[in-house]
């Protein structure tokens, strides 16, 4: 039997032999630091036995797939010690997720905050304890049998939802066993220590509000005790960015109960949603899109033949209208569709790029909505482009240049995902591999590096996705590029080629904020509410000395309000350093204080969120600096803490 190895090298074995024994062979560190197996691809326990010839990776948790590995053993390890601590605790789920692990449960009495650290410390002694983790299998029967025993019915009814005949197994660690597909470390030492619990959040068996709510224990874990100390870093500074109190405390928008997960903007924050959507429109124009607008409710039929009554019907809201169903619209690309449709195409017109800032419901679940992140109203900023299929390659290039002008503009670094056709989708498999092969050359020929994301693309076509860093580390997926060959056929969109004949265009998607609602959010908290000028909703604040300069103050507003130059005046009989105070808490980008020197002058005192004090200046000339700065949308970089490092 022969196994290759990542390397090209190769291992030779005359009998059955597991993942851990040739990690063994290859090295005692490697063994020791193993947290999963890839056999041919895909991802096994490292107790499997290989009895053929094959391919083997070992993982450990620097790897993606290792590291989840060690959280999934993490979130069993939770699950024990709460069962010791807590004995009547029912037990629902406990997976690994992006940033760390959670386990569900349905504690006799309320876990509570201060519980953590008692929790944390049982899981510490249940990793000295070292017990090596077992994996068997039951029949069905057996299985449901054996966790009505243990008076765990979360977990008797997620076996009895198994189809028949499914393989049911479970993972057993000293007195503790848990239903589980794995794939798990070999023993609990493995997850070291460098965990930590997290937090506590409220959790609908399976997500639904019908079901009880469940105690969700977040928590986290990594393979070294820095990268713990970075993450728990990043997040606390994350809690001071919190768009929700940011939000609040600037004046951008509010959450009310009259409309669970249907944010309202106020005055400073429509600023900012309209500073956004001009500069949408702006490079759109220069990239050749024209703009549309759809109607927000359609009738039924529409939806039926775009495949979103099947494959969406859960997350739409409907009415009645004359008798007849309709659909407030969770997307926009059927309206598109039926512009294209609404007049005679040649391949001259082509490509036609449509955008559209179209107004979006989707129903999220109540205990999925988070502030401006997850809500169920939103502007999607769409585009569909119609083309022939010799212009795939090139309209997908100019949309990934596009969205990287976005990106770049805000100083966000971000990384691609090629996501391929999941199992809900519709359309043959021709056309599918077809679409899938267009999207991969285009990111091949633009020296793009991306991961393969199986499984993970729209139901109607594979997709490219960008995932954006912010600067505290944290990644948000945002702009989007799928490729649908299945709308124009579901509608039978045409245009006329160059031979006369009439030809099926092909269709793409995009996005590049994606929900301009969650865009702002993460912007809120990449610049910590601190926006850069051009983007800011107040962006100059006139700050008189007293009373006796407001009519100089006022001058100073109108040239500014006369320039263009969104500003403020603080004409309260406060003191100045009180007034500036509460302009530097409003992140306002510059303050102009005006006193008797200035009047005298004709200048004002110049003081910004970057630099601090930076001296006098003639109005005009302050204006005309200004306005370069919000015209080239700079972002200046904040030098005020060197400064008074330096005095």
């Amino acid at each position: 039997m022969k196994i290759t190895l990542k390397d090209g090298s190769f291992k030779e074995y005359d009998k059955p032999v597991s993942a851990i024994e040739v990690a063994n062979d290859i090295s005692a560190g490697l063994a020791r630091n193993a947290c999963l197996a890839e056999i041919d691809g895909k991802e096994a326990d490292l107790r499997t036995v290989m009895d053929k010839d094959c391919t083997l990776n070992i993982l450990t948790a620097k790897d993606k797939g290792g590291l989840s590995a060690l959280r999934h053993t993490a979130s069993h390890i939770l699950a024990q010690a709460v069962k010791r601590l807590y004995p009547d605790t029912k037990l629902a789920i406990g997976p690994s997720i992006a940033d760390g692990f959670y386990y569900d449960v349905d504690p006799a009495a309320p876990i509570l905050s201060e519980d953590l650290p008692k929790i944390e410390a049982e899981m510490k002694k249940i990793i000295k304890e070292d017990l090596s983790l077992e994996r068997f299998t039951l029949p069905r029967d057996e299985a449901i049998k054996f966790m009505q025993e243990r008076e765990e019915p979360y977990k008797v009814e997620l076996i009895e939802d198994l189809p028949e005949g499914e393989e049911i197994s479970f993972y057993k660690q000293g007195e503790f066993t848990d239903l589980c597909a794995g794939p798990h470390l070999m023993s609990t030492k493995g997850v070291g220590k460098a965990f930590k619990l997290m937090n506590l959040a409220g959790a609908y068996w399976r997500g639904s509000e019908k079901n009880k709510m469940l105690t969700r224990i977040y928590a986290t874990a990594f393979s070294s005790k820095e990268e713990l100390e970075a993450y728990v870093t990043m997040m606390e500074e994350a809690k001071k960015r919190d768009h929700r109190k940011l939000g609040r405390e600037l004046g951008l928008f509010m959450l009310h109960d009259a409309g669970p997960g249907f944010p309202f903007f106020l005055p400073k924050g429509m600023v900012l949603k309209n500073t956004l959507l001009d500069y949408w429109r702006e490079i759109h124009k220069k990239a050749g899109y024209v703009e549309i607008s759809t109607p927000i409710i359609l009738n039924r039929s529409l939806w039926e033949t775009s495949g979103h009554w099947d494959h969406y019907k859960d997350n739409m809201y409907t009415t009645m209208v004359d008798e007849q169903d309709f659909a407030i619209k969770p997307m926009n690309c059927p309206g598109g569709v039926l512009v294209y449709a609404s007049e005679p195409r040649s391949y001259r017109d082509l490509p036609l790029r449509m955008g559209e800032l179209g107004v979006v419901h989707r129903h999220e679940k109540s205990g999925q909505l988070h502030g401006l992140m997850r809500v169920r109203c939103f502007t999607q900023d769409d585009a569909h482009i119609f083309m022939t299929p010799e212009q795939i390659k090139d309209e997908i290039k100019g949309v990934a240049h596009l969205i990287n002008e976005v990106y770049s503009l805000f100083g966000f670094k971000y990384h691609v995902e090629l996501s391929t056709r999941p199992e809900n989708s519709m359309g043959s498999d021709e056309d599918w591999e077809m679409a899938t092969d267009g999207l991969r050359s285009a990111l091949d020929e633009l020296g793009l590096d991306y991961v393969v994301n199986e499984g993970d693309g729209a139901f109607y076509g594979p997709k490219i996705d960008f995932h954006l860093e912010d600067s505290i580390g944290r990644t948000w997926q945002c702009g989007t590029i799928q490729l649908d060959f299945q709308l124009p056929q579901r509608f039978e969109l045409e245009y006329t080629g160059a031979d006369g004949e009439k030809h099926r265009p092909i269709m793409i998607h995009r996005v590049a904020f994606g929900s301009i609602e969650r865009f702002i959010g993460i912007l809120i908290e990449h610049f910590a509410g601190a926006f850069p000028t051009w983007l800011a909703p107040v962006q100059v604040r006139v700050l008189p000395i007293s009373e006796k300069y407001a009519c100089y103050a006022h001058s100073v507003k109108k040239a500014l309000d006369d320039a263009g130059i969104r500003c403020e005046l603080d004409n309260r009989s406060e003191k100045i350093g009180y007034k500036i105070r509460e302009a530097q808490n409003q992140k306002i980008p510059y303050m102009l204080i005006v006193g008797q020197k200035e009047e005298e002058e004709n200048k004002v005192s110049v003081r910004s969120r970057f630099a601090g004090d930076e001296g006098a200046d003639d109005i005009n000339s302050f204006i005309e600096s200004i306005k370069e700065e919000i015209a080239s949308k700079t972002i200046r970089e904040v030098t005020v803490e060197k400064k008074e490092e330096n005095k």
